[in-house]
Parts: structure tokens; C-alpha cells; sequence
């Protein structure tokens, strides 16, 4: 039956090989289920609702990567996607997280129309090369930002400035006055969160370098029990370490739809879609280009199943109560174990429903331990750098912008903006106008049309 269903002959592959493989993929991503609760948590939503949606949904949506597609890939929410929900959408926008799930439900249903009139498919085609390994490189960088950010190894404060002469700003013939600025450095090695997240970084890179399985994972678990006696680790009283949810806090249905499109469906919702299109776009092409499972001219067989699968996830998940789930770089790692059918993903799925019982663990994780599995995974996929040709001026310069805005001005969608933008001029201005793909030019007009009329 799995050799029908999977292909698994045809593929060159057996079962043992395919549930190492999915075993392999759930080490090196099972991180998110510690790491998700502790950033969406900050928008007031429950630590243990969020953990159980993150594995209901990365445990169903894999699986149906695995039946529909039969790609051996694995989904959960986003990091980054995640980021963007908690302190872009929330503290910029001042949106509740029920409204903003609200408004990750209908880019969802976006999703699924785009996938199914086949323009998303022609993005993976139209999206060159070099921008395509750009997004996954400033995804990286993104993800570095928030890991060295959340354990306090960056020091970030504000300090006011006195309303002097010296304080004043005189531009486009006005004057105006300075009251706070930004101090950005490094933290202090007097702070046991950030002396932790150092000791976790030497121990899951030394693992990483050995190549030992699930190093993230382990890292995760040993900086944990480390941080007990340093005071960072708090273990509550009464410890249990299986046990099912509290179900009376789950988020499950919570998301507020019509929330989303009364505060702006232009402003809400079409930001939502643009930035999650973009990223989910990036992802899911920057992974399955990684495990080889899309050739040089980024075209596969099954990459519309894949794709829909993913858009019909970004829904799923936002109504179990996560942000957007899509496609994990780390399934590579199966990929690389000789995960080749969607045997691999059914058993990564599995294993992410099976991790529910852990709940009780999740309270225990502080961001200190869960930072140096950011900041690694952020090199593993900044190494996409390697592939792009930076001795093309007209390729390697959108790409430097891509990757670079997406850091420092902690926004992707800016970062493809600038690529996408940058890209389309200086191909038309160097007469190499035939190399753009005639949606590039859509989405060149898209990018300026969302920035000129709809920013703040």
C-alpha cells in the first residue's frame, strides 16, 4: 500500500529510509514548538494555546504535503511570518491577535485562488534565480535579528534628548525636534540570559559542526537544564512533564474575519497577503531548490499540489490559532537522510501531533535557549549567498537589496519590494529587458502602486 500510494520504487527509496528521514526533519525542526509560543505569547495570546495550534497544524499540514504532493516536505508556522505577525501587525497597526488571525485566514483563502488560476506557479518561474536565493538569505538575516534581539545580546533602548538647538533637524524647510533615540549595542556579560544564549550558541554549534542529528533540538533541551542553576530557567512547582493542553484556553476558532476587513481590507489584509505571498513564495521555493526537488529553471511536477497544500495551511492555521505555516528549510535535513516521497513529510506530521503530549515543557523554554536554534538556523540559510552571481551588477545588486532591507528595516516583504523593483530597472536600463518575465513587471507595478498609495 505505501509502496502505491508513495512511489517509493520509482523514487529509489524504502520505508525505513523514508521514517529516518521524517524522524531526522522533526529533530532539526522541533524547535518552533518552543520557539512559537514564546513570541506569539507576547501579543496577549496563551503560551499553551499557541503550542497546540503550532503542532495541530504543523502535524496536519504536513501530512497533507505528504498524501497530496507527495513531497517530502514539512510545514509550521513561519519564523519570521511569526515575527511580523507579533510586532509588526500588533504593535504597528495596534491590531488584536484575533483580528490579525482574522486577516492570516483571508490571505489563506487568497492563497488558494492564486494557487488555483496558476499565478503563483508562474511567480516560481518568474521570480529570477538570483532573487529567489536573495529571500532566503535576508530570511536568515531576519531571523538572526530576532534571535540575537530576544536574548539580550543586542542591547536595544531609547534615551531622551533635551529639546536644545543641538537636538534640531532642519530639513525640507522645516525644523523639527528629536526627543528619543535609539542606542543599539552589545549586551552586558553581567546578564545570565545573555551569558546562557552564548553557552547554548557554542554548544548547538559545536553539534552542528559534527554533524550530529537534531542538533537544534538538543541544543535547545541541554541550554534549558544549563540555564536551571543560573537562575534563567524557572521550573514551576509542580512539574509534569506529559499531559494534555488546558483546552479551555486554546484559540482554536478565535480568529475574527469580519474584525480583519472592518479595521481595512487594503491596509489589514492586502499587507497580510503581500508579505506572506512573498514569504511563503521564498520559503517553500527556497527549500525545495535546497533539497533539489526543483530544477535549474525553477519549474517542478508537483510544485502546484505543493503549493496549494501550503495555501490551504496558511488557513488551517490561523483558524487553530497560529500564524502563517509554510514550508521548513530543515527539511533538507530529511531530504539529505534520503527522504525522497511524501512517506517522509506523513512521518515528520505524525511526530508533530505526537508532541502535544510535551505541552508542560513548553512554560520551561526561555528565549535565551530557543535564541541560538535563530541564530543558527539564520546561517544555514544565509549560505544560499553562494549561489548568487554578484560579477552581474543587475543580479547581484537586487539582491544585496533584498537581503539587506529585510534585516534593517525588519520587514521581508520590503526586502523583495526593493529586489523585485531594482531588478526591473536596471535589467530595462541595461537593455536586457527580454530577461524580465512580463509578471515581474506586475509585480514591479504592485510594489510601487502598495507603496506610494498605501503607506502610512
Amino acid at each position: 500500500m505505501l509502496e502505491k500510494l508513495f512511489k517509493l520504487s520509482a523514487n529509489k527509496t524504502s520505508v525505513k529510509t523514508e521514517i529516518i528521514a521524517g524522524m531526522t526533519t522533526f529533530m532539526t525542526m522541533a524547535y518552533i514548538l518552543f520557539l512559537n509560543p514564546n513570541i506569539l505569547s507576547s501579543t496577549g495570546m496563551d503560551k499553551n494555546a499557541v503550542f497546540f495550534a503550532t503542532a495541530i497544524a504543523a502535524g496536519f499540514v504536513t501530512i497533507a504535503m505528504g498524501l497530496v504532493a507527495n513531497f517530502p516536505i514539512a510545514l509550521a508556522p513561519g519564523m519570521g511570518l511569526n515575527a511580523l505577525f507579533a510586532t509588526v501587525a500588533l504593535t504597528g497597526v495596534g491590531m488584536p491577535w484575533r483580528v490579525a488571525l482574522g486577516a492570516v485566514f483571508i490571505s489563506g483563502i487568497i492563497f488558494v485562488i492564486l494557487t488555483v488560476t496558476k499565478i503563483r506557479q508562474i511567480l516560481v518561474i518568474a521570480v529570477p534565480n538570483s532573487l529567489k536565493r536573495a529571500i532566503t538569505v535576508g530570511i536568515g538575516l531576519f531571523i538572526t535579528i530576532i534571535g540575537v534581539k530576544i536574548s539580550d545580546i543586542m542591547s536595544v533602548s531609547t534615551s531622551l534628548i533635551p529639546p536644545t538647538l543641538e537636538a534640531m533637524n532642519t530639513g525640507g524647510g522645516r525644523a523639527t525636534l528629536k526627543f528619543f533615540e535609539w542606542n543599539i549595542g552589545m549586551g552586558s556579560f553581567h546578564n545570565p540570559s545573555m551569558l546562557l544564549c552564548l553557552i547554548g550558541i557554542a554548544i548547538t554549534a559545536l553539534m552542528m559542526a559534527r554533524k550530529i542529528k537534531g542538533s537544534l533540538l538538543i541544543g535547545i533541551l541541554l541550554t534549558t537544564i544549563i540555564g536551571i542553576p543560573m537562575g534563567v530557567t524557572h521550573l514551576p512547582e509542580n512539574l509534569v512533564f506529559f499531559s494534555l493542553p488546558n483546552f479551555s484556553n486554546l484559540a482554536v476558532g478565535e480568529l475574527d474575519i469580519m474584525g480583519a476587513l472592518n479595521m481595512g481590507i487594503w491596509t489589514v489584509v492586502f499587507t497580510f497577503t503581500f508579505v506572506e505571498l512573498f514569504d511563503t513564495f521564498g520559503t517553500l521555493v527556497g527549500t525545495a531548490s535546497k533539497a533539489g526537488l526543483i530544477d535549474k529553471d525553477g519549474s517542478s511536477p508537483v510544485i502546484g499540489k505543493a503549493m496549494l497544500v501550503d495555501a490551504v495551511g496558511v488557513s488551517f492555521g490561523a483558524l487553530m490559532g497560529t500564524s502563517t505555516v509554510t514550508a521548513y528549510v530543515e527539511s533538507a535535513a530529511g531530504i539529505s537522510e534520503g527522504g525522497r516521497t511524501g512517506l517522509t513529510a506523513v512521518t515528520t506530521g505524525l511526530l508533530f501531533l505526537l508532541a502535544v503530549l510535551i505541552s508542560p515543557i513548553v512554560g520551561m523554554i526561555p528565549d535565551a535557549a530557543t535564541a541560538p536554534a535563530l541564530i543558527i538556523v539564520g546561517v544555514l540559510m544565509a549560505s544560499s549567498v553562494l549561489d548568487i552571481d554578484f560579477s552581474d551588477f543587475t543580479e547581484g545588486f537586487p539582491a544585496f537589496i533584498t537581503f539587506v532591507l529585510m534585516p534593517f528595516t525588519y520587514s521581508i516583504a520590503n526586502g523583495i519590494a526593493g529586489g523585485i523593483v531594482f531588478y526591473t530597472l536596471l535589467k530595462v536600463g541595461t537593455g536586457k529587458a527580454k530577461q524580465v518575465h512580463w509578471m515581474m513587471y506586475l509585480l514591479f507595478a504592485i510594489v510601487v502602486t502598495r507603496y506610494i498609495f498605501l503607506s502610512e
